[in-house]
């Protein structure tokens, strides 16, 4: 690691671009609820190119601040409760516990296509990306396996969200071990009219009794995925808080409906939902499943999409900028 009084001062202008990817939960098995108030878990991430970019730039002075631009800007918070923020925030701790207190500011840009409260880990990703963003301003280590247990601290999915890939996820989801995929995954997402709680669902989870299998690891979806067989990797898609998303929100039935009758191979509700996901065979069907889902009223817009995709990269840019 590089010592320095200032670790702003190699980098003048100070402005880093980092774009991330959405996700999917090609599995999501949910345990019982512990007494921390958590559910443990066992799901399988993929990440897919569906993006937001995340810019940083230096302040001189120590404020941060928060603009969004993009799809559904004006759903997403500006202050300290946005992920995004509270990663800067703590990778700022991390330089002052390095060098000293120096609380440098940071305007943040996000540039939004990753669809807002729909399943999808947009406000994750934002934390990621905004994590390696402040880690290459500080000059800390920016690699995602030193990074994973800031993003740890900031959420669930965020160590993923760094990754990227196929990754089977235990724990709280956090706890990431790679998974061999072979092959690329055409998908198409229908976002929802309407956004959906996910403490929400969790507890309409805990309503209907849970669920019986648990956080079991996914071994047929792990062989699937690892012999690239896309028929058994349908067969084996699931989502133990579709139940309770759908009972919050029965019009998410005729949309799976819909999906699965015009050509997708199957479909479901993406991780705590309201977007749904569907696996489909080729470009061809994907515009089919589009075009038949985009007629739905409760469906907000259509997104096509391949997987898995990288996590949080470093965008090219001008000398002296990284962005």
């Amino acid at each position: 690691m590089v010592m320095m009084d200032d670790p702003f001062d190699l980098l003048r202008p100070t402005t880093v671009t980092v774009r991330v990817s959405a996700k999917v939960n090609l599995a999501l098995g949910v345990g019982s609820r512990a007494p921390d108030g958590f559910h443990p878990l066992a799901t399988i991430f993929e990440a897919i190119s569906i993006y937001d970019e995340v810019t940083l730039t230096r302040r001189d002075d120590s404020r941060i601040t928060l603009t969004v631009s993009g799809e559904d800007a004006d759903q997403v918070p500006t202050d300290e409760t946005n992920l995004a923020w509270q990663a800067v925030d703590l990778i700022r701790n991390e330089c002052a516990a390095e060098w000293g207190d120096r609380r440098h500011g940071v305007d943040i840009h996000v540039d939004k296509s990753i669809p807002v409260a729909g399943g999808m880990a947009g406000g994750s990703a934002d934390a990621a990306g905004a994590l390696v963003a402040a880690a290459a301003l500080c000059r800390l280590p920016d690699s995602p396996e030193e990074l994973q247990p800031l993003a740890a601290r900031l959420g669930s999915d965020v160590p993923f969200c760094l990754t990227g890939g196929v990754a089977l996820g235990r724990g709280r989801g956090d706890r990431l071990a790679p998974v061999i995929c072979r092959g690329r995954h055409r998908w198409v997402f229908a976002t929802s009219t309407r956004g959906l709680s996910t403490p929400a669902v969790y507890r309409r989870f805990d309503e209907l009794g849970g669920s019986r299998a648990g956080e079991i690891v996914p071994n047929d979806l792990i062989s699937a995925l690892t012999r690239g067989d896309i028929d058994a990797v349908a067969d084996s898609l699931s989502n133990d808080l579709q139940a309770a998303a759908i009972d919050l929100r029965p019009e998410l039935e005729e949309v799976l409906t819909v999906g699965r009758q015009a050509g997708a191979l199957t479909g479901l509700v993406s991780g705590s939902g309201p977007t749904c996901a569907f696996l489909v065979p080729d470009a061809a069907s994907a515009k089919i499943v589009s075009a038949a889902l985009s007629r739905l009223s409760q469906v907000d817009r259509t997104r096509i999409a391949r997987g898995p995709a990288a996590g949080a990269q470093l965008l090219p840019g001008p000398v002296g900028s990284f962005a």
